[in-house]
């Protein structure tokens, strides 16, 4: 039984908690947030969380000998510090996308990942939705690939704007390319070998926060777009065009549809459904791989569908992108 501890009170993290009481091999034992009342309150409306722990600080928790792992839900800029007070207290990481905000705050984390032997994994939704093998059945079909568009863009100003979420406070942390952008990213890591090299990039800004940003990009020959938005609303689709024809995947955030269209044949439509809801493909592929598993200092275990080196390059990929925008 793998307890989980979950740092952070907010939206996802309370969506999270009730995809993990449906895993079976898992069961949520804490939760941290500022005050003991918040995160006691989180605790009282989530699903089978009795007798879980409230803590009002996020050291508290990590210092409870009976947490195996966190999920770490905070908002993006405080992703490296409590990823790595977690690895050194011995908790395994879930962390909530984007990992960090840099690859060279990723390349921290792989080293203190491999440092402690400790799992550390990114939760990129897509890679881990039941439809993900099936796309990549399908890409494989349309021999190779000549361009990726992938296009997370949101008519959702108004919302973010007045929340007073993390999303538009000024910071390293803010913005449309950390929030969205990063799973463009993860297709584009996912599908396109090579360097990225930046060929344009438009932008829109906000009192200095993006809240438009659409990329064009090579990776060895092969062009890319990575387009995401916070201020107008497009299909929500990666399409990736091959030699014989194209794939499109419908809401690349959390895919269970797509399409392959090869020349001269009918459209095939691909239909997979969740197992549960868009987060419990993470949450189950993350607890098979701590099931049994021992800390290896030295090496560090990790996922084979979301490892280090999958998040350092999603990372490298934004950091090529933002320096197109924060150039102008």
């Amino acid at each position: 039984m793998v307890r989980f501890g979950i740092l952070g009170a907010g939206n996802i993290a309370r969506r999270f908690a009730a995809s993990l009481s449906h895993e079976s091999r898992a069961e949520l034992v804490a939760a941290s947030c500022r005050t003991t009342q918040k995160a006691a309150a989180f605790l009282e409306n989530v699903p089978h969380a009795d007798g879980a722990r409230a803590y009002g600080s996020h050291d508290e928790l990590l210092k409870d000998p009976s947490v195996d792992a966190i999920y770490l839900a905070l908002p993006h800029d405080l992703h490296l510090a409590w990823a790595l007070e977690a690895l050194d207290a011995g908790k395994a990481v879930l962390c909530e996308k984007p990992a960090t905000l840099s690859a060279a705050q990723m390349q921290d984390v792989a080293r203190a990942s491999a440092q402690t032997g400790i799992c550390f994994m990114e939760a990129m939704k897509p890679r881990f939705v039941a439809i993900h093998q099936p796309v990549m059945g399908a890409i494989d079909k349309i021999g190779a690939i000549r361009y990726v568009e992938a296009t997370l863009c949101n008519d959702m100003l108004g919302l973010v704007e007045g929340t007073g979420t993390y999303h538009m406070t000024p910071g390293p942390g803010a913005g449309v390319l950390l929030d969205c952008g990063t799973y463009c990213a993860s297709w584009l890591a996912e599908l396109c070998a090579g360097e990225p090299e930046l060929l344009s990039c438009e932008s829109v800004l906000r009192d200095g926060i993006d809240v438009y940003v659409n990329a064009r990009l090579s990776f060895g020959g092969v062009e890319a777009t990575l387009e995401c938005a916070f201020d107008r609303a497009k299909p929500r689709q990666a399409v990736v065009i091959g030699e014989h024809g194209r794939v499109v995947v419908d809401e690349l955030h959390r895919p269970q549809h797509a399409t392959l269209e090869l020349v001269g044949e009918d459209p095939v439509e691909l239909d997979v459904p969740y197992v549960v809801d868009d987060f419990f493909g993470e949450v189950s592929h993350f607890v098979s791989l701590l099931e049994g598993a021992a800390p290896q200092p030295g090496t560090a275990l990790e996922s084979p569908l979301m490892s280090l080196d999958d998040s350092l390059r999603c990372a490298h990929i934004l950091d090529v992108v933002r320096a197109g925008f924060c150039a102008k």
